[in-house]
This record gives C-alpha cells, structure tokens and sequence, in this order.
C-alpha cells in the first residue's frame, strides 16, 4: 500500500472512530503534538477531545464520506454530516430535531498519525435545522 493510500485508511478510521464516539480510538491516531481546528476553536488533542465528546452526546454525529482525495502527507474529505438533537449542549436543551449538512476536513499526516486536522462546517444553518437560539 502506497503513503497516500495509507494515509487515506487512518483518515478512514478517524471517521469510524468519530462515528462511535470512541475518544480512546481517535486519540491513538493522532500523533502527541497534534493541533485540531474546528468551528468551536483551536488546541491541541486533550483539548478537542472533550469538545468531540460534547458534541457526540448533543448531536448524534455521524458523518458519511462523499469523497476523499490525498497528496503526498495530505488528506481532504467532504461529508454529508446528519444528527439530531438529543443531549443538551452549553445550555440549550435538545429539540429532538435533526440536521444535514456538508461538511469538510482537511488532515495532515506524519508517520502514519494526524497531526493536523482543520474541519469546516456550517454550524449556522446546524443550529438553525436544529431550532437552536442563535443568539
């Protein structure tokens, strides 16, 4: 299996990983200085990961891959993200609505582990669907 292949099946696991909400898997496959960026702010791992759980608890994230392209130590991937709201999240208390959204994350790898991860997402139109105050 070539890097770029390689480097597609761990981004592959940090997707499933999410998807179970299974912190312990996601942290194995990032390396110890890695940097997350998202729409709730920027840090490193054991700061994204309570944030992760958060939102895993309120949202019932699941992210489906549409398309996954890689370069050399990068990789890309759009997603249909869908959930609903069933946990209550910094103050607002579910609405038992649900969301759809695209969503997109960009990695880069070093020694087979993520060291940096960007997502970009559309919380407003989330929150909106979600019947979430926005102000």
């Amino acid at each position: 299996m070539t890097t770029i292949e390689s480097n597609k099946q761990v981004v592959l696991k940090y997707v499933e990983a999410f998807n179970r909400g299974d912190l312990e898997a996601l942290q194995e496959l990032f390396t110890p200085d890695a940097l997350i960026q998202g729409v709730l702010g920027w840090g490193k791992l054991a700061k994204a990961m309570p944030i992760w759980k958060e939102l895993h608890e309120a949202f019932a994230i699941n992210l489906t891959v549409e398309e996954i392209i890689a370069e050399g130590d990068t990789v890309a991937v759009r997603y249909t993200e869908r959930g609903s709201f069933v946990g209550s999240f910094r103050g607002q208390e579910p609405t038992g609505k649900s969301f759809e959204l695209v969503a997109m994350e960009w990695f880069t790898l070093l020694d087979g582990k993520i060291q940096r991860r960007w997502g970009a997402r559309d919380a407003a139109s989330q929150a909106r669907q979600l019947g979430m105050n926005l102000g």
